[in-house]
Parts: C-alpha cells; sequence; structure tokens
C-alpha cells in the first residue's frame, strides 16, 4: 500500500479469524446446530420392510461366511489368535444379522 505522500506502508497481518480452519467452515458459520442422532423421547421407532430386512440379513451372511472361512483357513494353518479374531467377527456378524431380521 502506498499513502497520499507516496510512501510505501507495510501491509496489515492476516487475521487470525479469518485465517482459522474452523471459521472458513460451512459448519461453524451455520447459526443452526447439526440434527442429533438419537431421537427425541417419545418418538416412533418405524421397522424397516420385511424385504429390506431379508436383504440385509442375507448381505450380513454372506460376511459372516466368509469370517467363518478366514477363522477355519487360520486355524488350520496354526494362526490361532487370527482363528479366534475370524470365529468373533463371524459370530458377531450372524448377530447383527438376527437383529436386523428379528428386531427390524
Amino acid at each position: 500500500m502506498v499513502d497520499d505522500d507516496g510512501v510505501r506502508m507495510p501491509a496489515a497481518p492476516p487475521s487470525p479469524v479469518a485465517a482459522s480452519p474452523v471459521a472458513a467452515s460451512p459448519v461453524a458459520a451455520s447459526p443452526v446446530a447439526p440434527a442429533s442422532p438419537n431421537p427425541p423421547p417419545g418418538a416412533e421407532r418405524v421397522k424397516r420392510p420385511i424385504i429390506e430386512r431379508l436383504g440385509l440379513a442375507l448381505v450380513a451372511l454372506v460376511l459372516a461366511s466368509l469370517f467363518g472361512a478366514v477363522a477355519a483357513a487360520a486355524w488350520v494353518g496354526g494362526e490361532l489368535f487370527l482363528a479366534a479374531m475370524g470365529a468373533i467377527g463371524c459370530l458377531l456378524t450372524v448377530w447383527v444379522a438376527g437383529l436386523t431380521l428379528f428386531r427390524g
């Protein structure tokens, strides 16, 4: 910048607020808070359609069979820790398939 007498003036330092990535974020600038993932008390829970629940359970069972295959292969190969982790993954995935199917 140059003043009226032709003398060069130093530029103003950048504002720390403008340089902040939080200030440039659209979420921080929004006056509305994001929606809560938890429904309000007393809200009704709507079940998924049966065809969707069957499809999701089928996908979970396919993944469970893959975890089971990993567990079996690791057991045969002598990798006991990997076999245990595969078996736990298989059991948890079957559990989720059951919850999806029966709970909705």
